[in-house]
């Protein structure tokens, strides 16, 4: 009898995360990354991080380096009360958890959630993540499709029909992986679903701020609460995109009748997110330097995207067809005819080039045709390179 017959019986399926394992063949020489959502450290604001962290040694040394509250800083909370505002979402500090990214959010409301068996709904293609979230949680996972316009939501009323659920979980805005943005007329038609079936709504918002246009679409938080019913709308979003990854500094806004429990299972997994990195964000924010960061990212990410979208149709036109994003760090593409990018990537690894295969991104019905293109790391001459050595893997 092997000792792994020892594990937990929801742990033994678990699979290693495809993007995680894709990023081992990114760090090869002379490889170019179109694979992993990770933002440019070239933007990173060395300057203003620096000064911040002077200023919590100087200023916040004791409260940086010492146990905090398991719901976060006080003095972060109310500051995000502010950002959250800036969104369209009204909240109060006692309504928020910080979490360790916003990745620890999202297990910490799952495992808050479900029970064995639950039905949560997500759209295809979907955040990988949340896939090992559920599947560890043991839910009963169900897709309904999306295009341009997002989740389809007449799916989502069909299933509804015969189904009853716990909750959805959706990136409503330049979502991850297809870069999409949910229509207003689908917003408010989800959230009525929800208050009229009875489940919640996990929006997940890491890339609403990186936005090409002045266009703004509402949270579901915000049109929820303008409807008079945010009980059904947990809204979570991270620094981890507009300021830093590293810093691993995310929230939660939490409807009275989960706050407690969420924070006591944040209190069994770290107790508290981490003091100084906290304490960092907070002096941070002290220095009016988070709105120019987050222009210039969404003018780099812009430029980028333009570049890789006009290689693109220059090079592959034939070959691939893909939604333009308006904002974000992806670019969803799909072989216009029968293809397995999986098999694909073994030939452009060679080229030296790298994407994520679209399959991993599907609970069901996998579309191997897909891909994802994550244009935030590369540079101009690179993605033009890329596309090149896409090409001659064709």
């Amino acid at each position: 009898m092997s000792n792994s017959s020892h594990l937990a019986h929801r742990i033994q399926a678990l699979q290693p995360s495809a993007i995680r394992e894709l990023l081992k063949h990114s760090k090869m020489p002379g490889v170019i990354s179109l694979a992993g959502g990770i933002p440019s450290s070239e933007l990173f604001d060395k300057e203003g991080l620096g000064i911040a962290t002077q200023k919590v040694v100087a200023e916040n040394f004791n409260d940086a380096f010492q146990y905090g509250l398991t719901e976060g800083s006080v003095e972060l909370r109310q500051q995000l009360v502010e950002l959250c505002q800036q969104r369209g979402i009204a909240t109060t500090s006692e309504q928020l958890l910080i979490t360790s990214g916003s990745q620890q959010a999202l297990d910490l409301l799952m495992r808050a959630l479900v029970n064995p068996g639950d039905v949560f709904v997500v759209e295809r293609p979907t955040y990988l993540a949340t896939l090992q979230i559920l599947s560890l949680n043991e839910a009963d996972v169900k897709s309904v499709g999306s295009d341009e316009h997002g989740m389809i939501v007449d799916e989502l009323e069909e299933l509804l029909k015969t189904t009853r659920i716990k909750g959805v979980y959706i990136v409503p805005t330049f979502g991850n992986p297809s870069g999409t943005t949910l229509s207003a007329s689908r917003r408010e038609q989800l959230v009525k679903l929800a208050e009229e079936h009875h489940f919640v709504i996990v929006e997940d918002d890491p890339y609403g701020a990186i936005s090409f246009t002045d266009t703004r679409e509402k949270t579901l938080l915000q049109v929820a609460t303008e409807r008079g019913s945010q009980e059904n709308v947990v809204y979570t979003s991270t620094f981890s995109k507009i300021l830093a990854p590293g810093l691993r500094v995310g929230w939660i806004v939490l409807p009275e009748w989960m706050k407690q429990k969420v924070a006591i299972i944040k209190q069994a997994t770290d107790l508290h997110a981490n003091s100084f990195t906290q304490s960092l964000v907070s002096a941070y924010l002290t220095l009016d330097r988070l709105d120019p960061q987050i222009e210039l990212i969404r003018e780099a990410y812009k430029k980028k995207c333009l570049s890789l979208s006009k290689y693109l149709h220059q090079e592959l036109n034939e070959h691939i067809t893909f939604n333009q994003p308006q904002g974000g760090m992806f670019l969803w593409a799909s072989f216009r005819y029968e293809f397995d990018t999986t098999r694909w990537l073994q030939q452009t690894l060679e080229k030296g080039v790298v994407y994520v295969p679209g399959e991993f991104f599907f609970s069901d019905n996998a579309d191997k045709k897909t891909l994802r293109f994550s244009y935030a790391t590369a540079t101009e001459e690179q993605l033009y390179e890329a596309v090149q050595r896409l090409k001659a893997a064709l």
